[in-house]
Formats: structure tokens, sequence, C-alpha cells
């Protein structure tokens, strides 16, 4: 053999014998990320109790501010490099780096502190007091001591609050992988970049200016997006897209105040009669949206994404059952399909009262509130404008604004549109190489490899980071399906954080030696 053959012959067994040694390593650092959780969960659930006990509403400045300081100090206290990314009249991004000198790739890990709204009157507990039960509330679940926990007696209890699960699960758990390494005393084998948001529940109207202003602090070979739940039969997916996300609120009006219906009904243009019956042009009672040319702009779903579909573990039927259903839309077709399918949901709607508060009168106004799901290749700005151009041609005066006294007389039909912010849809093809070398290196981490999911059904800003710092993005959820997000009773499943942990730190120490 020729010398340079050899070398070349050398360097591939050297590369091999590398890949195998971090793959049967990992069955032994999974059962010594075990002993640390045996030994540090306690003290773990105690500062996580600590971090989600800071309110976090997405709408309250002084306590998003307070969010990001507390996980500056969390990572310092680590020894990560951290500070806070601040833009004009935005939260704060929480950014922190650990350089490893050698490593090839850089990769972020994104989450985002902020959350939902509550309604304390809808909770059991407290939701910014922390509270652990052995199971979950809907099974009767009794508070417990959270000082006895380990990595095998508690796997199923729930700890409840807001936010436990959407998202300070993955910021706690990414911090605790880094105490788990450096327990070790070992090294990432990538560059790790922290970056941690506080308006995503808003829509992140202030990400895009923020990732263009510090693009070059930034700059990275991938990032995860660590938001969003688990598959539904507990196993770890790594998801290669997200649905986009576009709200509205609607306002129909009637007479300027509530009219007589004795006197005046069948007289006076009833509201709600106009409302429901445009919303009812809009959606099928199949799912199918009927606003003009909606459709034009879906990409077809691909043979690869048919194929990982029929891969994934088939749950429809348990789900049907869970939540009291005895069809699904679509002629009962798989979720995981329907995902790959924008979506029109009617999220609310309000006009006069019902019950013991209805009253015999025509009301002055209907409101309702939709979101719109959207899929590659779907525009949030050409969807606004289909949609208005839907709702023109069915007779009615769009308006931006409450209507003056005149414009209430002139127009036979009005309506007042509040769009929000939101995300537009993402996908990464599932034999990209980023998304291969993360599901190998899960694959040799975890009991059984990860299920690949073309798209999350939810909406995160996987497009914008892909567009802004042109890198692939994958999403990385850790929490448990059934954690009430976004509702009352939020919680999250012990097990999820523990395994959660466990993914973060094989990340950290096994991917920079697999993707090449």
């Amino acid at each position: 053999m020729k010398r340079p053959a050899l070398f070349r012959a050398l360097a591939l067994c050297s590369l091999l014998a590398l890949a195998l040694g971090a793959r049967q390593a990992f069955p032994d650092q999974g059962r010594r990320v075990k002993a640390f959780i045996d030994k540090n969960g306690a003290s773990i659930l105690k500062e996580y109790s600590e971090f989600l006990s800071i309110p976090n509403v997405a709408s309250a400045a002084k306590n998003i501010r307070r969010n990001a300081e507390a996980i500056v100090a969390m990572l310092r206290r680590r020894g990560v490099e951290a500070r806070l990314l601040e833009g004009e009249g935005c939260p704060p991004l929480v950014y922190g780096e650990i350089a490893q000198p050698g490593a090839k790739k850089t990769i972020i890990f994104y989450a985002h502190y902020d959350g939902q709204p509550i309604d304390p009157v809808q909770w059991k507990d407290d939701p910014w007091k922390p509270v652990l039960r052995d199971r979950r509330l809907e099974d009767a679940g009794k508070i417990v001591d959270r000082s006895a926990i380990t990595f095998e007696r508690g796997r199923d209890y729930r700890l409840y609050g807001r936010s436990t699960s959407d998202d300070k699960a993955p910021i706690m758990a990414l911090a605790v992988a880094v105490d788990f390494l450096k327990s070790e005393l070992t090294s990432p084998s990538i560059n790790l970049k922290f970056l941690f948001e506080g308006e995503e529940e808003a829509g992140s109207p202030h990400l895009q200016g923020l990732l263009r202003k510090y693009r070059e602090l930034l700059r990275a070979d991938a990032l995860f997006i660590c938001d969003g739940p688990v598959d539904q039969t507990g196993r770890m997916q790594v998801t290669f897209g997200a649905r986009g996300s576009m709200g509205l609120e609607m306002t129909v009006y009637g007479p300027n105040h509530p009219l007589h219906s004795g006197h005046y009904g069948n007289w006076a243009p009833n509201p709600i009669s106009l409302l429901t019956g445009l919303l009812a042009g809009t959606r099928d009672q199949d799912g199918g949206i009927g606003i003009e040319g909606f459709y034009d702009d879906v990409r077809p779903v691909s043979e690869a994404d048919k194929n990982a579909i029929a891969e994934l573990p088939d749950i429809d039927a348990r789900l049907r059952r869970e939540y009291g259903l005895a069809w699904s839309e679509a002629g009962n077709a798989r979720l995981a399909s329907r995902i790959l399918m924008p979506a029109l949901n009617f999220r609310g709607l309000e006009a006069g009262a019902v019950g013991a508060k209805a009253a015999n009168a025509v009301p002055a106004e209907a409101r309702a509130s939709i979101d719109f799901r959207l899929v590659p290749d779907q525009d949030p700005e050409n969807v606004k404008k289909l949609v208005e151009a839907h709702i023109s041609a069915r007779g009615f005066h769009i308006l931006w604004r409450d209507p003056t006294p005149d414009e209430r007389i002139n127009h036979a039909k009005l309506i007042k549109l509040e769009w929000e912010d939101g995300y537009p849809p993402y996908r990464l093809a599932l034999d990209d190489p980023f998304g291969r070398e993360v599901v190998r290196t899960l694959g040799a981490a975890l009991s059984e490899p990860p299920l690949r999911l073309p798209a999350l059904g939810g909406s995160v800003p996987m497009k914008m980071f892909a567009d802004v710092l042109g890198i692939p993005v994958l999403g990385l959820p850790i929490v448990n399906y059934d954690n009430n997000q976004h509702g009352p009773n939020e919680n999250l499943r012990l097990g999820n954080l523990w395994d959660g942990i466990a993914v973060f730190a094989a990340l950290f120490s096994g991917l920079g030696q697999d993707w090449r």
C-alpha cells in the first residue's frame, strides 16, 4: 500500500474507533446521569422551583427582566459566560457561551423564558408557587415532599406551575447538563451557545431585529429549538419543521347600542348572525378551508415525509378516547398527517350573553378570535390578503380601527380586523446532514432511537433563525405531551426533566464526535 493510502486508511480507522468509542460510552454515561440525579435531584428541584416562582407573563416587563437576570445568574454559577442582549422596547435575550478549544462545530440551544397569562381562579394551586404531586391532578395526585426524589422514584410525579413545561423546563435541563459534564470533568465536544427569549408567547415581534443586530455573536453551525412536547407515546422526537401561525381578532357591528328584540328583532341587523355566517364560509366541519386561493402555495407532502409518518406510532385512536372524541376530522386521518396541512381554528366567540345573563336584545357587536396554522410555502402577508379579499367579497367593509358614526350609517356590513404577529412555517429536509447526525447521536444515547417528525404542530421561530443566521434548525422537545400547556394547572412530568438532562448531556459530549 502506498504511503498516502496508508495514512488515509489509518485516519479512517481512527475516526471509526472514535465514533464507536463514543457510542459505547453513551450507555455508561446514561448510568452516570442517573447517579448524578439520584444525588442532586432535590437540589435541582429546589433551584427550578425558585426559578418558576418568578412570574413570567410576557406582557409584564418588570418580571420578565427579573427572569432574564435570574437566568444570567444561573448560567454564571456554572461557569458559562452569560449576558443580556438588549434591544429597544423589548425584553432582552439571554446569551450564554462555552467555547471549547478544538471543537469544530458550534450549536445554539434556544428556549423562551416568558409564559402565558394565568387566571388564578382556574388553578388548583398558586401558579407561582410550584407544587410537586405524586400523579396528575386528574388522578387525584397528592402533594409530596421533593427531598427524597431519585431518578427512578418519582418519574411520574408532576410539578405544577406556570411554565413548568412551556418553556422553562429545557432552560433548567440545559443548565443541569452543564453541571453533569463539570462533575465528570468532561469537556463538551462542541462549542455551546445558549439563547433564551422573553417574548415568544407574544409572537416574537422583536426577535428578528435582535438576531440581525447580534448576528456575528450568534454565528453557529446549527440551532436547536427546545420547545414543545415529546411524542404522545413518551418517546423522544426530533422535529424537522413547524407550522407557522397567525392570529386574527374580528368585530362585526350592529346597532350602536343593544335594542329590544321584540321591538327591533327582524329589523335591526344582528351582528351575531352576520359574523357566524361569515365564519361558516371560511371553514367546513372537516377542517377544509374555504378561502379562495388558500391552498395555492401549500407545498406537496414529500415521499420522505410520508414514509417518516408511516414509521411513527399510531396513537390516534388512543388520543380520541383520551380526549372524549367520537371522531377526528378528514375522515379520521392521522394526526401527524394533518399537521402537514394548514388549519383554521375558531378559538373564541363573544357576543351578548347566555343562560341567566341572557337578555332579549339585538347586541351591538359580535367578536370572533381565530388563528391560522400555516405550512410551507405559505407566506403570512399573502394569507392576510387572501383572508381580507374573502371578507370583502362577502360584502363587508373592512376597518382596522373602531368605526365612526358616519361609517356605521354609510356601510351596511362593517367589520374591524386586528392582525397579530406570528411565525412563518419551516421545514428542514429529513436527509439534512445535521438532522442525520443528531438522530444518530441520540440513537446511541437512548434505549430506542428518537422519532423523526416532519413538522411540529405548534409554532416556533424556526424559519426566522434559518433565514437570519443561515443555518439548519431542528426542534428538540423534552416535556410531556399532557402538560396543560397554555392552560390552567400546567405541569411537568419529572421523568421528562430527568430524560431531558440526559439527552442534552449526550449531545454536548457526543455530537461533535459524530458530526463530521
